[in-house]
């Protein structure tokens, strides 16, 4: 018998900010208030990543600019690593620097070579204040720096050079969604 809910399974599911939108350009505020608002926040980013098929979201990526993300991502041995952070510093990077497909669900349908060391240790709290330290390797390595890239106004094709970035953004102005 299940004694806790599942992820998101009380959470609303919110619009994703797109590529341009001002919040995902920004760095966000630590979080202070740590109430029953907090927890609601968790949730409906659970509730959002899971609705657009993600592996990992962060709080202004549906317009709320706080240190907040939640994941559920598996590593490179297929493992699954799921949970949430608040106010996370990525305390260290290690490993070799690797170019792999990364995506983001405020990017939806695109992607591109993104570099990334391979080892990533994020630092922080939950959602109720205890502390949590996460390492991730591989691909939840790769997500764990795109999420404290977000929280830090960065997106992925921020860390892009030359005409891989040129082409991504090309192709942002291009889709379907893009505001012009």
């Amino acid at each position: 018998m299940r004694n806790r809910l599942i992820p998101g399974s009380t959470g609303r599911v919110r619009p994703l900010r797109l590529l341009g939108d001002p919040t995902l350009h920004s760095p966000c505020d630590p979080v202070t208030d740590f109430g029953p608002g907090l927890a609601r926040l968790v949730e409906d980013l659970f509730a959002t990543m899971y609705r657009a098929n993600g592996v990992g979201l962060a709080a202004n990526q549906i317009g709320v600019p706080l240190q907040v993300f939640v994941y559920d991502c598996p590593d490179d041995e297929d493992v699954r690593h799921l949970g949430h952070v608040v106010n996370p510093r990525l305390v260290a990077t290690d490993g070799v620097t690797v170019r792999g497909a990364e995506g983001c669900l405020s990017l939806p349908g695109l992607e591109a070579g993104t570099e990334r060391a391979d080892v990533a240790v994020v630092e922080g709290v939950t959602s109720d204040g205890a502390p949590v330290r996460i390492e991730g390797t591989g691909f939840f390595g790769r997500c764990l720096q795109h999420e404290c890239d977000h929280l830090q106004g960065l997106v992925y094709p921020d860390r892009l050079t030359g005409l891989r970035r040129a082409r991504v953004l090309r192709a942002a102005r291009r889709a379907s969604w893009s505001r012009g």
